[in-house]
């Protein structure tokens, strides 16, 4: 156990720190005493920062139906990739790779190529603990309003007959769109999917659900995880939300040495971690970081460079202006979803591209991150990356970068404890996730096991 000294009234500018955002430079502090512990939890309460609860049961039927749909690769044009093919098991759900390879891709993880060089444009994000969020994707392009209702880019192709299925919030939501996008699952040619428009979500969910009506195992396991409903009256939102079953169910995990030392283990945190999570909340981190999932699930510019394809946006069309390809506001410019951090240490790389292939080294981008954005140095990337890293955006990115950046610095030592603590986030349970790979899906199609 640590040993510092305290008077009361150190401890209570510690708080008062912590609840007016804190200084901007971070200074390592004396050796903690047996206080440390409650002190550490009192400043978690006053960030917001609390236990994950443990969701509700999910009905077993619905799981199997769930897991069954994210691994079998009949959800994709050409039969070639699944759900499953960019959020891997054996890399903790994400895929490894700093931009991710769907349809029309071979091999697994980092190791996956494309014969035509294509890549999605974004980071593939981890599926631990989402059923908690209400936006979904790094954009929040699936989101669930203030009014309750769900809103997306599809707009009124997603039917209140399809909403009503929902039983997991946004995230029941977020499986209708991966099967829409040809660089993900529905590929460019070669399938019925392909032939019909990009804006027609209508008729490709009604397509999938014809094939899957064709695998009478499919028809029996859909009518038992959905008592009393014929699986000729269900649409693809029975599945969507069936595979978001099986991620709360499996993929919610609330286990972490950090969960035990909040419900009141001393000894479940080491000394680093603790001085770690004692810098994490009072330096400006848990700002942004908070809650169950240690999100605040809302959007910023943190100042990450711009690698690969990108979304169309600007000058050069290889540029991502994030929240503003969904909400038309400039001011959303660059803003990208919070990364959630329970388990964040399983899943590089890092940023809504991957710029960052280490935990430690995108915990010290924070660090006067306007000079790690100008003097950034791809050199650590895949070499297939190194010659996207987009310049001319660098000054415009700055301009909407989050004011709580400014005058950050992290010292090696902080940055050091920081990495300890976002250890201590981890669930042991989700260090291995190869129970959850089915020996055989009803398709008969192969599953992948890397």
């Amino acid at each position: 156990m640590y040993r510092r000294s305290w008077s009361a009234g150190a401890a209570a500018l510690v708080m008062a720190a912590s609840l007016a955002g804190c200084s901007d430079q971070v200074t390592v502090a004396p050796p903690m005493d047996p206080a440390t512990p409650r002190l550490v939890r009192e400043l978690a309460a006053a960030r917001g920062v609390v236990p994950f609860p443990k969701p509700a049961p999910v009905r077993t039927a619905l799981v199997q139906l769930g897991q069954a749909l994210a691994f079998d690769k009949v959800l994709s044009g050409n039969h070639d990739v699944s759900c499953t093919s960019c959020h891997l098991p054996a890399f903790s759900t994400s895929d490894g790779r700093s931009l991710s390879i769907g349809a029309g891709g071979s091999g697994f993880g980092p190791a996956r190529t494309h014969p035509d060089g294509t890549l999605i444009p974004r980071n593939s994000p981890p599926m631990f603990n989402l059923g908690a969020f209400r936006h979904m994707f790094w954009d929040g392009r699936v989101e669930v309003g203030d009014d309750g209702k769900f809103h997306t880019p599809v707009g009124a192709q997603l039917t209140p007959a399809m909403t009503s299925v929902f039983e997991f919030g946004a995230l029941s939501a977020q499986p209708m769109f991966p099967v829409l996008s040809r660089a993900e699952m529905r590929g460019q040619s070669g399938n019925e999917l392909t032939d019909f428009p990009d804006d027609s979500a209508d008729l490709i969910w009604a397509a999938l659900m014809k094939r899957l009506g064709a695998i009478p195992e499919y028809r029996t396991m859909f009518e038992t995880a959905y008592p009393g409903v014929k699986f000729d009256d269900m649409n693809f939102a029975y599945a969507s939300n069936a595979i978001a079953g099986f991620i709360v169910d499996q993929m919610t995990f609330t286990n972490s040495p950090w969960d035990r030392f909040l419900a009141g283990d001393d000894n479940a945190l080491s000394p680093q971690q603790l001085e770690g999570a004692e810098t994490f909340l009072v330096a400006k981190c848990s700002t942004c970081h908070n809650g169950s999932t240690v999100s605040d699930d809302k959007f910023h510019d943190v100042a990450v460079v711009q690698l690969g394809p990108g979304e169309g946006n600007g000058a050069t069309l290889t540029d991502d202006f994030g929240r503003m390809n969904v909400t038309g506001n400039p001011a959303d410019q660059y803003l990208f979803r919070t990364t959630p951090l329970r388990n964040v240490e399983l899943t590089p790389p890092y940023g809504h591209d991957g710029a960052y292939t280490t935990l430690r080294a995108f915990i010290e981008h924070y660090s006067e991150s306007d000079k790690k954005l100008l003097e950034f140095d791809p050199k650590d990337l895949d070499a297939s990356l190194q010659t996207t890293l987009l310049t001319s955006n660098k000054q415009d990115i700055l301009a909407n970068r989050d004011t709580l950046l400014e005058g950050v610095v992290l010292t090696p030592d902080v940055v050091d404890k920081l990495v300890a603590y976002m250890g201590a986030l981890t669930d042991d349970a989700a260090r291995d996730l190869s129970r959850f790979i089915p020996a055989s899906v009803p398709s008969g199609l192969p599953v992948d096991r890397p």
